[in-house]
């Protein structure tokens, strides 16, 4: 089968299509032959080596897909080599979908939508009438975040963008307002998934009581040190973030999923998708996914 793999770290120019065996399902495990792989931003840490070491190469990434098992049912699963014509999971990461739910919203609900969920719900603990700001608004996260940040009550929501573009797909999504630093009035939520200057610019746009929920370094410019007595002179909080950890706590995972699920049904809620890549194209999916020349999910079609 063709899958994508690369054997040294580095950035998009790394991965290459190769010709590999089928994966084999061991004890509680399901073949699935993949209809489409998602694209994280965690994707591009482990090919950079950030979250992987030497020995474990070489590595097939990719931890999401949507395909069929070999008794024909069309499944949503948490995989742990997903960029291939074929991978295997676990049978308890398995979440049947139905036929007319497009796979890249099915995929856009499993890392993205979950992390906007938890975000919002687990991290930030937002209340009713809060004004919540997003950065990255028009991304794989950030698209669903603004949506559910209304869903779930906020008072107002306010997008921060990198271009015209991403600006009107923000209001189109149900954002209030486009916004820069520093904000018209304090917010008491910030998602953040950008770091450097920016965390450090939204940590002065907080409210009393504030919490900025930081989940990413895209600038990778390294993360900013936070002094403890700034937090108390702002009578605010910063809130770390991963989803991994916070998958593996009670009820983390089917109930908010089975939530998001049931409110794109209902058209509550739209999930971004951005055109698929061909799976032998993962090279451009990362360099524009880097460049930011992506807008909501992001996937790979063998």
């Amino acid at each position: 089968m063709i899958a994508i793999q690369f054997d040294r770290f580095g950035g998009p120019e790394v991965l290459a299509a190769v010709d590999v065996p089928a994966p084999r399902p061991g004890p509680d495990e399901v073949l699935v032959t993949v209809e489409a792989a998602g694209v994280n931003y965690a994707d591009t840490h482990q090919v950079d080596g950030s979250y992987l070491a030497a020995d474990q190469l070489p590595y097939i990434p990719g931890s999401e897909v949507v395909g069929r098992t070999e008794d024909g049912r069309r499944v949503l699963a948490r995989v742990s080599h997903g960029y291939a014509e074929q991978a295997v999971a676990k049978r308890s990461a398995l979440v049947e979908i139905p036929d007319d739910l497009d796979a890249g919203a099915a995929l856009a609900l499993l890392v993205q939508g979950l992390t906007a969920w938890h975000l919002l719900r687990t991290a930030a603990r937002l209340r009713s009438g809060e004004t919540v700001v997003v950065h990255s608004a028009a991304g794989g996260v950030g698209s669903l975040a603004v949506q559910l940040a209304r869903e779930f009550g906020a008072g107002r929501v306010w997008a921060q963008t990198s271009s015209p573009g991403k600006r009107q797909l923000a209001l189109d999504l149900g954002a209030d307002a486009v916004v820069d630093h520093p904000l018209p009035e304090r917010a008491d939520v910030i998602l953040d998934a950008v770091g450097g200057e920016l965390f450090d610019r939204a940590l002065d746009s907080l409210a009393s009581g504030g919490r900025l929920v930081t989940y990413g370094n895209s600038a990778r410019t390294g993360f900013t040190p936070v002094d403890p007595a700034r937090l108390s002179r702002l009578n605010a909080a910063v809130v770390g973030f991963w989803l991994r950890p916070t998958l593996a706590q009670p009820g983390a995972f089917t109930e908010p999923l089975r939530e998001l699920l049931d409110l794109t049904a209902r058209g509550r809620l739209k999930p971004v998708v951005h055109p698929a890549y061909p799976l032998t194209e993962a090279r451009r999916a990362h360099e524009d996914l880097l460049a930011r020349r992506t807008t909501g999910k992001v996937l790979l079609r063998p």
